[in-house]
């Protein structure tokens, strides 16, 4: 019998779980979690709700038979997304999720300290929001964790170590594989030890095999971010592959055989084995269409844009100021379509998010990536026929269909990378 590994993906709305075997679909699983509460730079979430919904995943798992039959668990989370805990392991902050920007003041001050080629720059990062954590929570006995820490300390009963793909942010050098010492000097709380994506980092804990059945044999590896197990998903495997990710903001990835970094365009690289990931993500993306339409309204307008005849109308659609790829600027101010028509302003929203995702795969090639050959779109927005279409007449290279959308089935394929 085959390896079964569980791939878990925490997201923004939910929690996805994919059981493989030999890279192929088994089943899926699946729980929401409520939206992140949002006010001005401010974004977080109750990591409570998602104990909730792992718990839901795992209930729907030992009610189909499957927790005995797990050999291995790797999970993927969202970069960046961050909380302090206890020295028991409990939350002791809200988690700061991925786009909230209230260390903007703190991000300032490091760049002085950062060389250019960090991935720490911005108020997104997790070492700003690090430096605001302590200056509100202190660090006496706490520890700072991300998303993905949380997940696998779930799994294993303790804190293990992290991937350095989720640790970029924090400051950590791919390239030279060790912890800078500006980073060492500036980081507030303990820094995490680190491990490639797909090590081995435990085994899943006694509260799990009490409570749901899993065996003590089975193996606990460590994941990555959303983004890249979405890449691992896609089947993108050759340089010059691509991957968008069209979900609530636009996150693009573009194999490379070498690294690249620029702060102030938001472009950085993760290693992915011997290769690179090279891209950034935009805070555009299908939320921005969520929030001006209902998906009732969505599903009745979009059938009607006619793409072949432009709007002419100057857009960049954000919900909030800031950007962060391909321009990283923490007060871009959204530009909206001057309409009181519907249609028209649909129109020229989804016409802003195929500009930037045109614009972002520009910037790569003026970088010194390799050109981009394919591109796979993995995500929701696959779904809205206009994006789609516009998306395969104005980007850079053929359009390519995607082995899979589930990143929770991605993520797996770290495991025999």
């Amino acid at each position: 019998m085959s390896f079964i590994s569980l791939g878990i993906d925490l997201g923004t709305s939910g929690i996805r779980m994919a059981v493989v075997q030999a890279n192929q679909l088994l089943t899926e699983y699946s729980m929401p979690i409520a939206p992140p509460e949002k006010l001005a730079n401010r974004s977080q979430q109750n990591p409570s709700q998602w104990r909730e919904a792992l718990y839901g995943c795992f209930a729907q798992l030992q009610q189909a038979d499957w927790c005995a039959k797990i050999d291995g668990i790797i999970c993927d989370a969202t970069s960046s997304t961050l909380l302090l805990v206890d020295k028991n392991g409990d939350p002791a902050s809200p988690a700061l999720m991925y786009d909230d920007k209230r260390a903007q003041d703190y991000a300032q001050k490091l760049t002085q300290n950062l060389a250019k080629n960090s991935g720490a720059h911005g108020a997104t990062s997790s070492l700003a929001k690090a430096c605001w954590l302590a200056n509100h929570y202190g660090t006496d006995n706490l520890r700072l964790i991300h998303q993905i820490d949380w997940l696998n300390a779930q799994l294993c009963g303790e804190l293990t170590p992290t991937d350095e793909n989720n640790l970029l942010k924090l400051g950590y050098d791919s390239i030279n594989q060790a912890w800078p010492q500006p980073v060492k000097q500036i980081m507030p709380y303990p820094l995490p030890k680190v491990v490639r994506a797909g090590t081995a980092i435990g085994k899943v804990g006694t509260a799990l095999q009490t409570r749901w059945g899993f065996r003590s044999d089975c193996q606990v590896f460590a994941g990555t971010t959303d983004s890249i197990a979405a890449f691992l998903a896609a089947g993108a495997t050759e340089f010059g592959d691509a991957v968008t990710a069209l979900g609530s903001t636009l996150a693009i990835k573009l194999l490379s055989d070498q690294p690249i970094f620029a702060a102030e365009y938001g472009v950085y690289s993760h290693k992915l084995g011997n290769k690179w990931l090279v891209g950034g993500a935009s805070n555009a993306g299908g939320a921005v269409l969520l929030h001006y339409f209902s998906v009732e309204e969505l599903q009745d307008l979009i059938p009607q844009i006619d793409i072949l005849h432009p709007t002419g109308l100057d857009c960049y659609p954000l919900i909030h100021p800031g950007e962060r790829f391909p321009v990283a600027n923490p007060i871009l101010a959204p530009r909206l379509p001057a309409t009181s028509d519907k249609l028209v302003f649909l129109h020229a929203l989804i016409e802003g998010l195929v500009k930037i995702e045109k614009q972002a795969y520009q910037k790569l090639s003026e970088l010194g990536a390799p050109k981009v050959t394919r591109i796979f779109g993995v995500g929701g927005g696959n779904l809205n026929q206009a994006w789609s279409d516009l998306r395969a007449m104005q980007l850079p290279a053929k359009l390519a269909h995607p082995v899979s959308q589930s990143a929770a089935y991605g993520v797996t394929r770290l495991i025999n990378l």
